[in-house]
Order: C-alpha cells, then sequence, then structure tokens
C-alpha cells in the first residue's frame, strides 16, 4: 500500500472515496453532461467486450454497474457475468440497479490481488478505469492472467498525462493556499498505470496488447457540477474554507460568461491485452 497516496490504499479506496458511489457519480456527471464525444463512453467501451453467447465474463471494480446498466438491452444471451469491487456497497448499488434485469449477474466484494475464482475460468476480464487504483499492480495482472481462459482478453481502461489537464490552472495562484485541500485532477502527479505506460506494466502478463484511444473533450457551461468534481476529491474531514468556495464559483462563473464555457481535454483510452 503506498501511504503517499490516498488513492491506491485499499482501506481508504473502501471505506471512504468508495464506500459508495456518490463520489464516483460527481465525477461522472461532469463527462454526462458536458462531453463533445460522438458516442458515449459506456457504449463505446462496450463494443470492446465484443460479447458473444455463453460467454463467461468478470468485471473487477464494477462500481455501482454502469457499463452493464447502459448497455443491458445490448448482452447477448447466456452470457455469464460476475460483477466485483472492492466496495461492498458498491456492490450493493450494482446488484440493486441490475436486479429487475433479465440477465444472468452475479455479485460479489472481491480484491483483484486475489480472486476466488479458478484458473481459466473467464473469456472476459473488464478493468474500467481502475487498474491505477490497485497497490501492488503486477500481483493483480497475474490474478487477471490466471483466471482468463487460454485466449481469453482483459480490456481496460485509463487515462493518459493529458487527460483534463487544464483542471490545475483553474485554481489561480492566490487561491491555491486557501483551497489546498483541492485535489484536482493533474496535481497528485502521473497516474501508476496510464495510457502512457500501460503497455509495457501488461507486457509481462499478455501476449498480445493493443490500444483503442477514445476521442472525446469536456465544454462546460455550468459551475456547480465543476465544483461538485473538484470536491470530490476532498478526503473525509478536510474543509475548504467558504470564502475560498465562493471566490472559486465567481471565477469560474465569470469565464464560463466571458467564453460560453471551459474548455476541458481528455486523454482516455482502452488496453485490450489477449493472453
Amino acid at each position: 500500500m503506498n501511504r503517499q497516496d490516498p488513492f491506491r490504499d485499499s482501506d481508504y479506496l473502501q471505506k471512504n472515496q468508495y464506500k459508495d458511489s456518490s463520489n464516483l457519480d460527481a465525477r461522472a456527471n461532469l463527462h454526462r453532461k458536458f462531453s463533445t464525444a460522438k458516442v458515449r463512453w459506456q457504449p463505446w467501451a462496450f463494443d470492446l467486450l465484443r460479447l458473444e453467447p455463453g460467454m463467461r465474463v468478470l468485471e473487477c471494480g464494477c462500481g455501482p454497474g454502469w457499463l452493464w446498466r447502459e448497455n443491458i438491452d445490448r448482452l447477448p444471451d447466456g452470457c455469464d457475468i460476475i460483477l466485483t469491487d472492492l466496495s461492498p456497497g458498491m456492490v450493493a448499488e450494482a446488484e440493486a440497479a441490475l436486479a429487475t434485469s433479465n440477465h444472468r449477474f452475479d455479485f460479489q466484494p472481491s480484491n483483484i490481488q486475489a480472486l476466488d475464482f479458478a484458473d481459466s475460468t473467464f473469456d472476459v476480464v473488464v478493468a474500467n478505469h481502475m487498474l491505477y487504483h490497485v497497490p501492488d499492480l503486477a500481483q493483480g495482472l497475474a490474478e487477471v492472467r490466471r483466471v482468463l481462459k487460454p485466449n481469453g482478453r482483459l480490456v481496460a481502461a485509463t487515462n493518459g498525462d493529458n487527460h483534463m489537464k487544464e483542471l490545475p490552472l483553474l485554481i489561480p495562484e492566490e487561491l491555491r493556499q486557501k483551497a489546498a485541500s483541492l485535489r484536482m485532477r493533474g496535481e497528485a502527479g502521473q497516474l501508476p498505470f496510464r495510457l502512457e505506460n500501460g503497455r509495457s506494466l501488461l507486457e509481462p502478463f499478455f501476449a498480445q496488447i493493443d490500444l483503442h484511444l477514445y476521442e472525446d473533450s469536456l465544454w462546460v457551461t455550468e459551475v456547480e457540477p465543476l465544483l461538485a468534481y473538484a470536491f470530490s476529491m476532498l478526503k473525509p474531514g478536510v474543509d475548504v474554507p467558504e470564502t475560498a468556495v465562493a471566490q472559486l464559483r465567481d471565477l469560474w462563473a465569470a469565464k464560463i460568461e466571458a467564453d460560453g464555457g471551459i474548455h476541458i481535454s481528455k486523454h482516455s483510452g482502452v488496453f485490450e491485452a489477449y493472453k
């Protein structure tokens, strides 16, 4: 566990940041509302699974089940899908959301570093924007390889170094001390698993690796979703002075009024790795 980075601290992730979907939803909401992509992320990512009838699928880090909820009518018949997450709260939300579907899902809390499944069980393993949270990534990837069938695939989404690179610049220098607790993406350094190094990290475990890039950016025309995004990064018990919040709100509102919106770059994609 890396105690310098709470976003790789399994205890913190399970009990605080991702105990339920509220923080994740605040961040996802910014993308839902202001994405410029021609195809939404969940359908685009689902296409890369290339599911066929009867396949066995494992998702590690399923969150509240968004991938399946948005593509429920596109699932082939007879697929056996197991949704897991480190957080029992996330698993419970996914199960509740998919309870009335006509497809077979199983749900259980699970740590990717110690998967409770037999060797060569799954055709596809999904890891959607979660491998950068894994403390011992090599152990996690070894477990994924173990549970994949021969010629099985890992479909792993992540971001690159240019993802949302404008965010840190939205807090001017004079407010940085007052709002120092705001963890704007990009300020904490590079992700441990990202587009730039993902291939080299996967190569010891997989025979073939393909990278699919997702074309998107944000055009943000409302202040509150951007503030909600920023505050979703706060650790519990950390407060930002209300005066700093008010200044940020006014600053961003003025920028939106003057320019019509705030442009934010995105740099995301999916590694498709074959056993």
